[in-house]
């Protein structure tokens, strides 16, 4: 049974940063790729960012440049380094992997960013 436990959320002032981490009970070698969703009140999840089996990253337009994905294979974690926080960045924000063998689909229990002055 696969788990994803997400941490590191919580409330940052606009123009601040977070660093959410999301820990997988299994190899993370299995996972490509690995990545965060958010979804905010009343709209539907969106992709955040993913990071591949290679270490190739992607990232929604609306955080290229201020958020970063990276990965610790050795401790089967995964980071989204979240900078220069907007209100608009305000959601929960889920933790994916999907793994290559199968293509099924797994989720973290999501955690609240609350971006507020």
């Amino acid at each position: 049974q696969v788990q994803l436990v997400e941490s590191g959320g919580g409330v940052v002032q606009p123009g601040g940063s977070l660093t959410l981490s999301c820990v997988t009970s299994q190899s993370i070698y299995q996972f490509d790729p690995m990545g965060w969703f958010r979804q905010a009140p009343g709209k539907e999840r969106e992709l955040v960012a993913t990071i591949s089996v290679l270490g190739i990253t992607n990232y929604a337009d609306s955080v290229k440049g201020r958020f970063t994905i990276t990965r610790d294979n050795a401790k089967r974690t995964w980071y989204l380094q979240m900078g220069s926080l907007k209100p608009e960045d305000m959601a929960v924000y889920y933790c994916y992997a999907r793994r290559r063998s199968t293509r099924a689909e797994f989720w973290g229990q999501g955690t609240l960013i609350t971006v507020s002055s």
